[in-house]
This record gives C-alpha cells, structure tokens and sequence, in this order.
C-alpha cells in the first residue's frame, strides 16, 4: 500500500497501478480485491495535490508564516491533551525530518515573523536554547537587541532641539549672501532685532552648513566681473602631457579672454620661478593692454611672478582653493587641446609636442568655430560666400588630418 501512494501524474497511474498489483500478486502479498481501493486513493491523492499547488500559488509569504505560527499555537495547546509518551515521539520524529531539511537547504531563509516568535519564545521559555535546530541562540539574542534598538530609537525620534524654521534659514542665507563678511555673532544680533528668537549657536551652526554649498550669488557677481572686462583679462595655467618614453611636459599658456587668442605656448621638463617669468616677458609686451591676470593657486607661481605683474601694473588675481570654473576660459582650451589633439597622439619627445602645439594653435586661431564667440574664430574667419555656379568643395587637412578646413575651390 505504500508504494501506491507515491504522487504520481494521472496520466500513469493505471500503468503504475498494474505493474504494482502484478508484482504483488506473484509474492503472494495482495489481493485482487483491493484493486479498486487503489485506484480511489491514487485518483484522491492526485486531486490532493492539484488543490495544494493552486492554493501554494494563491498563498502570500507572509500568509503562510501567519499559518505556520497558528499552527504552533494549536500544537502547543493540543500538547496538553497528549501522553507524554507520544510527544516524546513526535518531537522525535519532527527533529528528524528538520535534520532531512537542513541537509538540503543548510540556511533556510527566515522572515520578520519567525524571529518575532523565536523572540517571544525566548521571553516565555527558559528551556528555549535546547529546541533550536535552525538558528543559533546567539542569533536568536542578536535578533533580541535588535529590536532593542530600534524600539528606543522609534521613541527617541521625536525629541530633542526644535527645528529651525524656514523662514529663520532663509533670512540667515539671505543676510550671509548679502553681507559676506558677517559672522554668526553679527547675523544673531540682527535676527533679534528683527524679533526672532533663536540662540547665537544655532546660526553658527547653520553657518557651517552653508560652507559647503556654492554660492549662487557669487558665482554670477564673478560672472558679471568677467564679462564686462573680458578686453583687459588674461589668463595663464599649466597642463601635462607624456611622451611615448612617459617622460612628462608642462605646457604653459596664456590665453586672452575677449577673443580667445593664444598669447604665447611653450613647454618645459622643469618649471621653476625664473623660467615662468621669462614665458611672462615673452607672452605680455610692454605697455602691457591687460589690466587682470587670472591665475590658480599652484606652488609654482611663486613671489617672483607677482612681483613681475605688480611691476608690470597687471592686477593679479588667483582663484579660489579647488576651483577650476572661476578660471574657466583656461581650462576650456586645456579640454578642447586634450579632446581635438592629445587624446589621438602620442608625443614622441620635447621638440614634437611644441610643433604640435604650434600646428593647433594655428588651427584654433584661423579655422576652429568658439561657441563663446558666436560661432567666430579668434582671427575673425571671413565668410565665403557661394559661388555661382557651384564649384567643387576643397577639404583642407589641418593637424596631420585629425581636422579639417573646408573652403570653395574658387575662393582657394
């Protein structure tokens, strides 16, 4: 009878009931009279399992914990009505099939509700170390602390300082974009004056908050400042560049702001103080037309190059710590040389790298278009104007064929 309650597909289960019978018929073991017995069992136990696969598809997780955890609880009653003896079995027996399920998946995955019954076990049971068989007790008091935590931490949430309102933070963003150089002492004392009541450490630290944010403000008066004496800045920066031997080059430039124009290009193994100079007598003839230079904070440009610009009547001005865009025309040329050149070469010494420099100076100055410049070049490139009748279209190679000028055969 055993071997007929196998769950077998519906399809095979005559073939299977016959061969069993067959079987047992020739041992002696089975009558024929039980034939349709089997069949009635086969065919429920087939039904069984075809309920039970809908209804696993229908059921939730959270459900089936929910299930399991009712289930507990009418085994834990219904133990009071049981013989000792029979219990000891059946723990017996359910311990050796738990063993079976651990063999064949080591570390079962446990849901919110199975530790909260194995946390309520350990509160109400002292013998509750000995039944585990899943988990570990350490993990059962892990669990425990756990949620230790988080309850003390729900509770604490909503006490402690107030908030400063929204329209104290506003106000205080407001007075420190408007006065830069009030401090937290200075804001405090306006803010009670205004009658907001609010203690001189909470503005200092929401201060220190604001320290990290970009200051809108700025960035346009700075903007401002160098678009209306964009005629009288220049600026001038270093980038590097290896060679095919990974020796490494500074390429020093300085660069005008109203028209883009290179002023002067040159590259060195060693910057120093004395070599600079001289790059800035080379790039900034005397009497001088530019009133602003614009220059990082780079060790390399020491006291002997402020001393040249204050003597030259050249008002230096250097940017801010770790912050490129207030320099932003030098280091648009630096990305612009690295995209359209540098990253499809490999400089093979020194005296290469200026001639490539040179040919893409050239390039930038007569043919390369500047957004800046309203799709102008630095050199102010004439417009060819279409010939009639059209002539063939001249592709001139510029950088080694890296780019291109394209000009009418007739204007060429």
């Amino acid at each position: 009878m055993a071997l007929c309650c196998q769950p077998i597909s519906r399809a095979r289960s005559v073939d299977h009931l016959a061969a069993v019978e067959s079987g047992l018929s020739q041992r002696g073991l089975v009558n024929t009279d039980i034939t349709p017995l089997l069949v009635i069992k086969i065919s429920y136990l087939h039904k069984i399992r075809r309920l039970r696969t809908r209804q696993d598809r229908r059921r939730s997780p959270t459900i089936e914990v929910m299930v399991a955890l009712i289930l507990a609880i009418v085994t834990y009653c219904r133990a009071f009505f049981l013989p000792r003896h029979r219990l000891g079995l059946e723990a017996a027996a359910l311990r050796q099939q738990l063993a079976v399920l651990k063999r064949k998946q080591p570390r079962p995955r446990l849901r919110h509700l199975d530790r909260l019954f194995w946390m309520a076990l350990r509160r109400w049971w002292p013998d509750w170390a000995n039944a585990l068989f899943l988990v570990q007790a350490d993990t059962v008091v892990s669990w425990h602390r756990l949620g230790f935590r988080l309850f003390w931490r729900r509770r604490s949430r909503q006490r402690g300082r107030p908030k400063v309102s929204e329209e104290i933070r506003r106000l205080i963003r407001r007075l420190k974009s408007e006065n830069p150089s009030w401090g937290a002492p200075r804001i405090h004392g306006e803010l009670l004056r205004l009658g907001f009541q609010i203690s001189e450490p909470t503005v200092s630290r929401y201060l220190q908050r604001l320290k990290g944010r970009t200051d809108g403000e700025k960035a346009k008066r700075w903007l401002a400042f160098l678009r209306n004496h964009r005629e009288v800045i220049a600026a001038f920066d270093f980038f590097t560049v290896p060679t095919l031997t990974f020796r490494v080059f500074y390429c020093f430039f300085v660069i005008e702001h109203h028209r883009r124009r290179i002023l002067h290009f040159n590259t060195t193994a060693h910057p120093t103080g004395d070599w600079i100079v001289q790059q800035l007598r080379e790039a900034l003839p005397w009497p001088c037309p530019y009133r602003y230079i614009l220059f990082d904070r780079d060790a390399k440009f020491g006291g002997e190059v402020r001393e040249l610009l204050k003597a030259s009547g050249i008002q230096a001005v250097r940017t801010s710590i770790r912050s490129p865009w207030q320099n932003g025309v030098a280091e648009r040329w630096v990305g612009s040389c690295r995209r359209e050149m540098l990253d499809h070469i490999i400089p093979l010494h020194e005296r290469h790298l200026q001639r490539l420099g040179r040919e893409y100076i050239t390039y930038y100055h007569e043919d390369r278009t500047h957004i800046g410049l309203h799709k102008e070049t630095p050199a102010v490139r004439r417009v060819e104007s279409h010939p009639i009748p059209a002539s063939p279209l001249l592709a001139l190679p510029r950088i080694g064929g890296l780019h291109h000028r394209y000009t009418w055969s007739a204007a060429a």
